[in-house]
């Protein structure tokens, strides 16, 4: 039976096109090829005033129906409270309640909240449609989608009255001169704080309605998703996260993501003996939490002509860091930045490298470009996040080393340079991952199964002026 399926995702291609990008514009396609109806309701960043019957386009790529949502930290339909609008933005709600109308979907799948907000899924239950998530960060608990400090720490989550995600975002943003004052800050003042700006008493509190729109930020969005048919996670990690920030466990599977195989049949071990260059590569957004700068730090610690690094990444996105990562290469011919490709070319790409470097420094899921190496038979040298060990074996089909130790990351470097016969053993034991083919096999085996009993809908977040 043919279905209509709405997809939505934070951003999407063909301005973007980072892992949950590519993996939401996977299922769409495949969708389409088992002859499924498959529409795409989208975030896009604007910092442009715009009115809010403007906010709003449409297009079409390779075949999909996509309506955007050009989101903007300022404020719009009837809301004020910058905080609120990106977890629970009445305007989005609203145009997804008349697409809704207007497409008649029989399925809801979110890929991603971000820019659209949670409130997405109010309105998929109040029209009773089947609604899943498949999560690819830690958006739901996390403003910040890391759970990563800005000293680079791990977060383990909000506190009781998020007062700490309080103090993380405010020094990021209004008070990036008082960053170290705020880190002083006890968590439990900071819960107080948050505690006051949402008590019903009136007083004097600077910024009182962005400190309560970030307060109730994460019970509701864990609210919302115990509303949901079923949830997708990729990892134990995410699992294990999700849970214990409140989500109910009944309604999670574990499934990880698939790829698009298309141009892995013909991939082949790496042969390595010594007697060529190394080539390396990093892979993925240029962005501080990914790390590059440690690889970069890692790669100038080898002291041989023997190693290249291709750098691949869009240069402006984060031009500022770009610029640093730059200023780190200069006076090393062997690191050279390629700039983008198509993702359809990424076989292509990683047939003419030896092995991945991935070195982020958050608490990452598994990044797709890692299944991506794996089906081209390409080791993997990654951060030892749980998400990313899940999938990344040490010593058997990749390396792994202490998040952000730049020694560390240089020691597994010089041993697939040093170590005869290291690389190829790694490179046989890649095996090949999920395709996209039987990872949507999976969703609609779950789309077709009665849709488990849902919690009650939240009650939505109201804004403290």
């Amino acid at each position: 039976m043919s279905l209509k399926i709405l997809l939505t995702v934070h951003q999407f291609v063909p301005e973007y096109f980072a892992g949950t990008e590519i993996l939401t514009l996977s299922v769409a396609k495949n969708l389409l090829q088992r002859g499924h109806e498959v529409s795409v309701y989208t975030g896009y960043p604007t910092k442009e005033i715009l009115p809010d019957w403007k906010r709003f386009d449409a297009y079409e790529i390779e075949g999909i129906q996509v309506r955007r949502f050009h989101h903007g930290f300022m404020p719009m339909g009837d809301q004020h409270v910058l905080s609120e609008l990106e977890y629970d933005n009445h305007l989005s709600a609203r145009y997804f309640s008349a697409l809704i109308d207007e497409i008649a979907p029989n399925i809801i799948h979110f890929f991603h909240f971000g820019r659209l907000s949670s409130s997405v899924i109010d309105i998929a239950r109040q029209k009773q449609i089947p609604a899943y998530y498949t999560p690819t960060d830690f958006w739901a608990v996390c403003p910040t989608c890391q759970l990563l400090l800005d000293d680079g720490q791990i977060c383990p989550g909000p506190s009781r009255h998020a007062g700490n995600c309080i103090k993380h975002v405010a020094a990021l943003t209004r008070w990036k001169n008082r960053a170290g004052l705020l880190k002083s800050l006890p968590t439990l003042a900071a819960d107080t704080i948050a505690w006051l700006a949402k008590s019903p008493v009136r007083g004097q509190l600077p910024f009182r309605g962005d400190i309560a729109g970030l307060s109730r930020r994460a019970q509701l969005n864990i609210a919302r998703l115990n509303a949901l048919s079923a949830i997708f996670s990729p990892t134990r990690l995410m699992t294990d996260v999700l849970t214990r920030n409140g989500v109910d466990a009944r309604l999670i599977r574990q499934s990880a993501y698939g790829i698009d195989m298309n141009g892995f049949d013909a991939a082949i071990p790496c042969e390595y003996n010594g007697k060529r260059p190394l080539i390396l590569a990093y892979i993925g957004t240029l962005a501080q939490h990914k790390g590059c700068h440690v690889l970069i730090d890692a790669f100038r610690r080898l002291n041989t002509e023997g190693v290249r690094l291709k750098i691949y990444g869009n240069l402006n996105d984060f031009p500022d860091y770009v610029h640093r990562l730059q200023r780190m290469s200069e006076g090393y011919d062997g690191i050279e930045f390629m700039g983008t490709f198509p993702n359809t070319d990424i076989a292509q790409v990683l047939s003419r490298v030896d092995a991945l470097v991935v070195p982020s420094v958050w608490y990452e899921n598994t990044p797709l470009v890692i299944y991506s190496a794996l089906a081209a038979r390409r080791p993997v040298i990654t951060s030892d996040f749980p998400g990313m060990s899940e999938v990344v074996e040490n010593g058997v089909n990749g390396l792994t080393f202490t998040p952000g130790n730049v020694d560390a990351l240089a020691q597994c470097l010089k041993r697939l340079h040093d170590e005869a016969g290291l690389l190829t053993r790694l490179s046989v034991h890649c095996a090949p991952p999920k395709s996209i083919e039987s990872y949507v096999n999976e969703l609609l085996t779950l789309y077709a199964e009665s849709p488990a009993p849902l919690h009650d809908l939240p009650v939505r977040a109201s804004s403290c002026e």
